[in-house]
């Protein structure tokens, strides 16, 4: 079995396991700015320990000193390994700390339809924000992350805005040297 029919299993795997969690969620949460928040933490505690299994699995894979590099890992080797997608990076800012990711495709959203009362508040595939920021802060940086348009809410296409916010420094816990 390929590489390529193994990636598309497991994400549609994924897919499924999350539309049950997302629908759950919605259910006793109610509010969607509640779920939003829990689908953005869930993914953040996902991307904390997929950063490890993304570095390992990923040898080539080096320290990138411009953001712009790291868009293009996120991109082309995060996104596709884990989701089997590579969405495009576009919207790049002056100062070049911030950009959009354009997902022409979206594995989350494929057998959803998002009930009337949410349809304008609920980001659905909030959880890649989070993994995103997750897996950023394991390797020392901190972004901002937010959907400024998916398709399930009317929108022509899927947008996440990633901002460089700053280098984290390494420290101890309070009281250890």
């Amino acid at each position: 079995v390929g590489t390529e029919a193994v990636v598309s299993t497991q994400s549609t795997g994924f897919t499924l396991t999350y539309g049950l969690y997302g629908c759950s969620a919605s259910q006793r949460l109610r509010q969607s700015d509640e779920v939003n928040k829990q689908l953005d933490k869930m993914g953040y505690n996902i991307g904390v320990r997929m950063i490890e299994d993304f570095l390992a699995h990923t040898p080539s894979a080096k320290r990138c000193t411009q953001f712009e590099e790291v868009a293009d890992v996120i991109c082309k080797q995060g996104f596709r390994m884990f989701l089997g997608i590579v969405p495009e990076v576009r919207n790049w800012n002056a100062a070049k700390d911030e950009f959009t990711l354009l997902l022409t495709e979206n594995p989350l959203s494929e057998f959803v339809e998002l009930p009337p009362n949410c349809a304008d508040s609920l980001w659905y595939s909030n959880i890649i924000c989070g993994v995103i920021r997750g897996a950023l802060e394991m390797i020392q940086m901190e972004v901002k992350c937010t959907f400024i348009g998916d398709t399930l809410r009317g929108s022509d296409s899927t947008e996440i805005r990633v901002k460089f916010v700053k280098i984290l420094e390494d420290s101890l816990p309070a009281g250890e040297d």
